[in-house]
């Protein structure tokens, strides 16, 4: 397939790991505990079958963490890909009430709705609930897709519809430890 105009144009346009929820002073904390996808390493190209829905089965990827810190009474899980090329990073999953002891949501857990008791599920790309699978414009390069894990002190307090500015104002001031991993991919 020959390369795409556009995604050339603005390869060397990103929006930057600056505009990660990962990068805000007012969540930050020890990065005490690790996240990790047995479907790929860190930083390595993730499978096809996580693709979004336009080409591929956007079936979300399963995650796996160590022992979060002492006294976290949930989890949430933010996945952002900052290599869009306008904006801030584009937003994949949001998700709260995740239980810390669980250790791992499996391959498509992220669905919505998803078949894991007790998670809620914000509103992520254009208000859709759910994994949003990668779907980087062709030929604009490599983009990351970072999952940000936040363990929290306390039982958020969300609306139903929650938006990331829901839980970001929810979150902060309870942040006890933090981890990350990302996967990569890229329609050439």
């Amino acid at each position: 397939m020959p390369a795409n105009p556009l995604g050339l144009l603005l390869r060397n346009r990103r929006a930057g790991r600056d505009t990660l929820v990962w990068a805000r002073d007012d969540l930050q904390a020890p990065e005490s505990f690790e996240l990790t996808s047995p479907a790929f390493a860190s930083g390595a190209t993730m499978p096809d079958r996580y693709r979004g829905r336009l080409r591929g089965e956007n079936v979300s990827p399963p995650l796996e963490w160590t022992t979060p810190p002492r006294g976290t009474a949930e989890l949430v899980l933010i996945a952002q890909d900052p290599d869009v090329p306008f904006g801030k990073a584009a937003l994949h999953v949001l998700v709260a009430g995740i239980d810390p002891a669980s250790g791992a949501l499996a391959e498509n857990a992220l669905a919505f709705p998803s078949p894991v008791a007790g998670l809620r599920q914000g509103k992520g790309v254009m208000g859709r609930r759910g994994w949003a699978g990668p779907m980087p414009v062709r030929s604009h390069g490599p983009h990351a897709y970072v999952f940000q894990m936040f363990a929290a002190d306390q039982r958020l307090e969300l609306p139903s519809a929650f938006g990331l500015d829901d839980l970001l104002g929810a979150l902060r001031g309870h942040v006890l430890g933090r981890a990350t991993t990302e996967g990569l991919y890229e329609i050439a």
